[in-house]
């Protein structure tokens, strides 16, 4: 090659800008839910192991409100440069439907990065109640409609929802009695106020060990262990009520593919050592791990799941 044809390529070169290491600042994982909720508990354990990985502090942000809009939406603004992340959970895709301003869209304006667990809900009754199986519950839902009430943290939760599921599957109604939180529903469950209500496996179990609440079955595809002779939904005839809860980590739509790998191998790894396991299980989390695009599929398919059920109980978010 000609000199004079050789020393413009070399300045080129050298005045090329060099690709900048990522990340080059610290990050952060918006969890659009208060501190101690299943997003929270696993957005600290991801950020605490995946820190020195990455060379960079990881913070946890709590930006809670409106049913975790406010934080989904702050994450779907903000740059995506893969220094900013979201732990979220299946009400994602579930607030799609039940608020019709959404300022983000589940879909369009995140970018998977994969699973991060997995969470079970059980449907229980105070001892009081006559049903001791599901089949019992939907006989003396359709004998006595309306008749019999259940408890929910609030309008449109996954605990709500997935009580709506049954409903459409099983052909019954039910009454529904939402509360602000799930302590208050809880308690008047013990009480006898309400006589049935979803909840998470690792609340659930202690109470119907006690004799205080009877599982009347598991939302899960398979049986727990916590509660192995509990039957699923599904065993007992409703094929399409899985009502496991899961969850997953974004970024904003649009990051950098090799970043967005880099994510994926890092929070896998983290996610299946055996330590992620011990802290998981105790809050009733199975810890698991996925492609982007396994997580991509659950979003789209979630998403058009829970908008027929919202559609066809005509559920509205307050």
């Amino acid at each position: 090659m000609k000199r004079r044809t050789l020393l413009p390529l070399l300045g080129g070169l050298l005045a090329a800008p060099q690709a900048l290491a990522w990340p080059d600042q610290p990050m952060k994982i918006v969890v659009p839910f208060t501190p101690g909720t299943g997003p929270d508990i696993i957005a600290r354990f991801v950020a605490e192991q995946l820190s020195p990985k990455v060379g960079q502090p990881v913070v946890v942000d709590n930006v809670a409100g409106a049913s975790g809009n406010i934080g989904s939406q702050q994450v779907a603004r903000a740059k995506p440069d893969g220094t900013t992340l979201m732990s979220s959970v299946n009400t994602l895709v579930m607030n799609a439907s039940l608020y019709k301003n959404l300022p983000y869209d589940p879909v369009a304006d995140f970018a998977p990065i994969g699973l991060t667990a997995w969470g079970s809900l059980v449907l229980v009754a105070n001892p009081a109640q006559a049903p001791n199986t599901l089949a019992e519950f939907v006989a003396l839902a359709k004998a006595k409609p309306k008749s019999l009430n259940y408890g929910s943290p609030g309008i449109g939760t996954p605990h709500h929802l997935s009580m709506a599921l049954v409903e459409t599957d099983a052909g019954i109604e039910l009454t529904h009695v939402p509360y602000k939180g799930s302590a208050g529903a809880v308690q008047d469950l013990l009480g006898g106020q309400i006589g049935y209500m979803f909840l998470p496996v690792h609340v659930s179990a202690q109470y119907i060990r006690a004799g205080k609440l009877k599982a009347l079955a598991v939302g899960s595809p398979k049986r727990l262990p916590q509660l192995p002779d509990t039957p699923t939904l599904i065993e007992q005839g409703l094929k399409g009520a899985d009502v496991d809860m899961w969850y997953g980590l974004f970024a904003p739509k649009g990051p950098p593919a090799d970043i967005v790998a880099r994510l994926n191998q890092e929070t896998a790894a983290i996610l299946n050592a055996p330590e992620a396991r011990s802290i998981f299980e105790a809050q009733g989390l199975i810890p698991t791990s996925s492609t982007p695009a396994a997580l991509a599929e659950i979003v789209v398919r979630d998403k058009a799941r829970w908008a027929e059920v919202v559609a066809k109980r005509g559920i509205a978010a307050e």
